[in-house]
């Protein structure tokens, strides 16, 4: 089983990057992967995404040194990502 821990990361601002989004969390360890979903149509960011860590402590310290903080004018909501629904 993969070891690697994917976030979800809600309430981003519509400016939020990619790239500011995973240097906010390399403070906290390794980052595999970053994505902000975005609307097929329009182009414009949906306000959330997910960040993959390299390790669950990782992910764990991001988690709680995250959510709830303040970044780019919005108060984030970071929690382990559920498994997608079949």
């Amino acid at each position: 089983m993969e070891n690697k821990k994917k976030l979800f990361v809600g309430s981003l601002s519509f400016n939020t990057t990619e790239d500011a989004l995973r240097g906010l969390f390399e403070g906290f360890g390794t980052v595999e992967s970053v994505a902000i979903i975005t609307d097929r149509e329009t182009g414009r960011s949906k306000g959330f995404g997910f960040v993959e860590m390299s390790t669950d402590e990782e992910a764990q310290a991001a988690v709680e040194g995250l959510n709830e903080k303040e970044f780019d004018g919005r108060n984030l909501v970071v929690n382990i990502a559920r498994p997608k629904a079949e």
